[in-house]
This record gives C-alpha cells, sequence and structure tokens, in this order.
C-alpha cells in the first residue's frame, strides 16, 4: 500500500474568523514590509517556510494573508526552485472595480462621475502646463504619435493615455490614480458605424494635439480652455450614450445601471 505524505495526510483546516482577522494582520505586516524596501517589484521576499518562521503563524493563516495579497496585486507565490513570496506592481483595475461598486452603491449616475473627472482635469492640466519641461514634451509628443498610429491603424476612439501622460507631468500620484480610476469609469462605447469612429477619432486626436500644444507653450489659460472643450464635448457624448447619464462604468469594461 502506497502512504500518503504528511501532506496529503493533514489537509488544510479551513480558515474560522479569529484566524482570517491574524491574517489581515499579517497582511498589512507584510505590506508595511514591502513599503519599508522600496516596493522592490520583482525581489522574493523570502521562501513559504522562512516567512512561517519569520512570522510565527500556521501555515493555514500564511497562505490567507498572501490570497489577500493577490487580490491587491500587491505580491503573489512563486512556486518551484528559487519560488517564494514576489513583489508585484498593483493594479490600478481593483480600485476601479471597488469604486464603481460603491458608487453604484450611493446611486452615482455617469454625469455625477464625469462632473468629478472635469474638475480634476482642469486642475491637473494647470499644473501640468505651470510644470512642463523638456522631457514632459517629449512625453506627450511621443504618446500623441503612438496614438495617432493606432487610430490610423484600426480606426479607434481616442484613448485615454494623453491624459494620463498629462497628469504625469504633475508628479502627483494621487491626482494621476484618480484619474485614472475616473476615465475608466466613462469610457465611451463605440460608435455604432465605422465612419463614426473615424470622425469621432479624428476630433478627438485634434483636440488633444490643440490641448498639447497649448501645455507645451506654457499657456496655463488657452490649456485649460482646451481641456474644458474637450471634455464638453466628450461629456455630451458619454452622457447621451448612457441614457441622461444614469450609467456606471464598472472596473472590467462592463456596465452597472443605477436606478
Amino acid at each position: 500500500m502506497v502512504r500518503k505524505s504528511v501532506n496529503e495526510a493533514a489537509p488544510e483546516r479551513a480558515v474560522d474568523s479569529s484566524s482570517k482577522k491574524l491574517a489581515e494582520r499579517i497582511a498589512v505586516q507584510l505590506e508595511e514590509m514591502i513599503v519599508d524596501r522600496g516596493w522592490p517589484v520583482g525581489e522574493v521576499l523570502g521562501s513559504e517556510p522562512d516567512l512561517l518562521v519569520t512570522l510565527g503563524v500556521s501555515r493555514a493563516v500564511f497562505r490567507e494573508a498572501v490570497r489577500l495579497l493577490e487580490h491587491h496585486s500587491v505580491a503573489k507565490m512563486r512556486r518551484g526552485p528559487g519560488g517564494g513570496l514576489v513583489v508585484t506592481t498593483p493594479d490600478t483595475r481593483s480600485v476601479v472595480r471597488a469604486a464603481a461598486l460603491k458608487l453604484k452603491f450611493d446611486g452615482a449616475s455617469n454625469q455625477d462621475i464625469f462632473e468629478a473627472r472635469m474638475a480634476l482635469e482642469l486642475k491637473i492640466v494647470e499644473l501640468a502646463a505651470d510644470r512642463i519641461d523638456e522631457s514632459g514634451i517629449t512625453r506627450l509628443r511621443q504618446t500623441l504619435e503612438k496614438e495617432r498610429r493606432t487610430q490610423d491603424e484600426g480606426h479607434r476612439l481616442g484613448s485615454h493615455d494623453i491624459h494620463l501622460a498629462i497628469a504625469d507631468l504633475t508628479e502627483n500620484p494621487a491626482m494621476r490614480l484618480f484619474l485614472d480610476v475616473l476615465t475608466q469609469l466613462t469610457i465611451p462605447r463605440r460608435s455604432n458605424t465605422s465612419d463614426e469612429q473615424q470622425s469621432r477619432a479624428s476630433n478627438v486626436r485634434h483636440a488633444h494635439e490643440r490641448i498639447v500644444e497649448a501645455i507645451v507653450g506654457g499657456d496655463v489659460a488657452l490649456a485649460r480652455y482646451r481641456m474644458q472643450s474637450h471634455l464638453n464635448a466628450m461629456g455630451s457624448f458619454i452622457i447621451g450614450q448612457a441614457g441622461d447619464g444614469e450609467s456606471i462604468r464598472s472596473g472590467n469594461g462592463s456596465t452597472t445601471t443605477t436606478q
């Protein structure tokens, strides 16, 4: 008769409520460890056996803590030789999804979200025009060129990459993150026909070019005016599609509807 290994003979028990609370504390402890190390993406914090000794918890609690870290894209377990708990780059999709659900619960409409985006982007474009330097100019022009190639090849609508590139010029990571969340919650659906898509893509690209032109020139007032005009046109289209602004985008690109 083949004897079972220790792991096979003693399967892990389900994590109870008290153990889950401990796992949450361990997850926070591991997050703080990652932050203290400067968030070294790709670095192995340690193998499972080593971390079990360091943290002084059971395998079940440790694995529940790792599950929490993986859910938030903080770290993940890599199996095999040289494996262990590996630091990863946080993904904004989980933030977008959580924001979409909370806004749906609060009864926020697409118009509400777009108003918040408008206020944030106008401040961002002011700071960008005031702080632009040569590296920023290069970044904006490269992003415009990438957008042009993408649209010419696939006739796609203008992406929000240029908006995020402008946000990067503020050197304010909070503004950049919040804009990323808001733009993903207010992405318009495609137009019904390829001609409409091409026309909109051309209009969006032209608007982006004029906004970048004003930012590169350091003209804060003109950059703000052109961004506001662009967002007004975008908002009319998005809210019109949503049907009186009652649609909220979820983090996975689908649409949820408020009542």
